[in-house]
């Protein structure tokens, strides 16, 4: 595998006493908002481009692996096409178009993601099948935000989940720098998959894509990839309401001066709907992106 060298920007730490006197918990803030493309998801996406043979990359994404995998392919010289919901923000559409990809748009009630990336294979068959999270190649560039998590000695870290690809790739890189911090997960109780999953010992999948705000947690379920390093290194998976979702990305307006996505909330939220569990920690909070459409952000802050 081809090494990441210092196409990755570093993370933006945070640490801001207004929210810390706010909350009464010893917060800091990783925001990947300022990553290229706007999310966590470029350290996964180059990773696949820069170590893939083939010419071909397809992707399925809500939007933000998606843009991901055009810069990555655009960077490296590749023909890509991502499959996108229509119901995808459409700040992240048009981005994936920029970068010179094409949006394939379906509408998941018609067809599902699964469905139409089997079509187009069968079409492209030497096309590389690039998952947004249950990817060993996607695993491992999203660990290289748990290797600069890692000398920071907080007690817990909370991230944002939706398939898994960010949680396992820091739960990974942990495992080999050996810290001992506990990550926690904070996932839309109303797609709360990789809760259920976590409590019954197995995968266990939503019937449908939830509709939640955080778009980009609307999974079936965690990868096959990523669930046996959820299920060995999560401490636990907290899930968090829809109010609190939004009530997180406003107070990340009012009290750090961010603008982040609603799935970029959620870590947030988590940690606001239980304070008492880290009462007494040190705790990172980890912002996984900031494309959200303008009229939608407007209305979250207003509402």
């Amino acid at each position: 595998m081809k090494p990441l060298l210092d196409a990755i920007r570093p993370t933006t730490f945070i640490e801001s006493s207004k929210l810390r006197d706010h909350l009464g918990v010893d917060v800091t803030i990783a925001s990947e908002t300022f990553q290229h493309t706007g999310s966590f998801k470029f350290r996964a996406a180059y990773n696949v481009a820069i170590n893939v043979p083939n010419d071909e990359l397809i992707g399925v994404s809500s939007g933000n692996f998606g843009q991901a995998l055009a810069y990555g392919a655009k960077l490296t010289g590749k023909k890509c096409t991502i499959i996108m919901p229509h119901t995808s923000a459409q700040v992240k559409i048009e981005a994936v178009r920029s970068f010179g990809a094409a949006a394939d748009l379906i509408d998941v009630t018609q067809v599902s993601r699964v469905d139409r990336l089997a079509q187009l294979a069968a079409e492209r068959p030497d096309a590389y099948l690039a998952s947004a999270f249950d990817d060993e190649y996607v695993i491992e560039g999203n660990s290289t935000l748990g290797d600069e998590l890692a000398d920071k000695n907080f007690d817990a870290v909370i991230v944002p989940i939706g398939g898994g690809g960010l949680s396992s790739g820091i739960i990974r890189s942990f495992c080999r720098n050996g810290v001992t911090t506990k990550v926690f997960a904070a996932e839309p109780q109303m797609a709360n998959d990789a809760s259920r999953s976590l409590a019954a010992g197995r995968i266990v999948a939503n019937d449908f894509e939830p509709q939640t705000l955080a778009d980009g947690a609307r999974t079936l379920s965690v990868g096959d990839l990523n669930w046996p390093i959820l299920r060995d290194g999560l401490a636990d998976v907290l899930e968090v309401t829809e109010d609190a979702i939004a009530h997180a990305l406003r107070t990340h307006f009012t009290h750090t001066n961010l603008k982040c996505e609603p799935t970029g909330a959620l870590s947030l939220g988590a940690l606001m709907l239980n304070k008492q569990k880290f009462a007494d920690q040190r705790v990172c909070v980890i912002v996984s992106g900031g494309n959200v459409d303008p009229g939608v952000y407007a209305s979250l802050l207003t509402g």
